[in-house]
């Protein structure tokens, strides 16, 4: 039995890289093969191929710098782009080695939850306010968190609930997590 920390990296059913000023400076097969890259073109390359949006990507990277800052440590669930296009529903955990610059070097786990059928066809503020949702935010929290009013949030979650043919918050999100409502 090998003990060796590269095998634990390269066993792992997790995505796991590094990250650099948000380029990517190392990965694993798993995480190359959620985004449907190789490692080799992932290598640095920017976070922001990975993102649905460069919008996002820059919304996404002021919310977790200002977490990982004061915490040390950032998560949510997101969609991401694969290299096809095709988006995919993932949870993302993140450690920063410095809380004085937090994107200077981080470590990163991706665990993929499923793939969202039509997602390409949300908003990005849908998406933002399914994250929200993901996180067990309130349309409130959503709300402050995004700069939007609540009744704004409460029109986005009817949109959603409508698009993915759901009766209420619950059912969304075991429809988007691929669990039995």
């Amino acid at each position: 039995m090998s003990t060796d920390w590269g095998d634990l990296v390269s066993l792992s059913p997790l995505g796991l890289m590094m990250s650099s000023r948000r380029q990517i400076v190392l990965c694993n097969t798993a995480f190359a093969h959620i985004f449907g890259h190789e490692i080799h073109e992932m290598q640095g390359a920017s976070l922001a191929m990975l993102y649905p949006s460069q919008d996002e990507f820059e919304r996404i990277g002021q919310r977790g710098w200002q977490v990982m800052a004061t915490q040390g440590q950032y998560q949510d669930e997101r969609l991401m782009r694969r290299r096809d296009g095709s988006l995919i529903w993932v949870r993302v955990h993140g450690r920063a080695a410095d809380l004085t610059d937090p994107f200077e070097t981080a470590s990163w786990v991706f665990e993929p939850l499923s793939a969202v059928a039509d997602a390409e066809r949300l908003t990005p503020r849908e998406r933002e306010v399914l994250a929200g949702m993901a996180k067990g935010q309130t349309s409130k929290d959503s709300a402050k968190e995004l700069g939007l009013s609540p009744r704004t949030v409460e029109k986005l979650r009817a949109s959603l609930r409508a698009h993915f043919g759901a009766r209420n918050a619950a059912e969304l999100m075991s429809r988007i997590g691929g669990m039995p409502a």
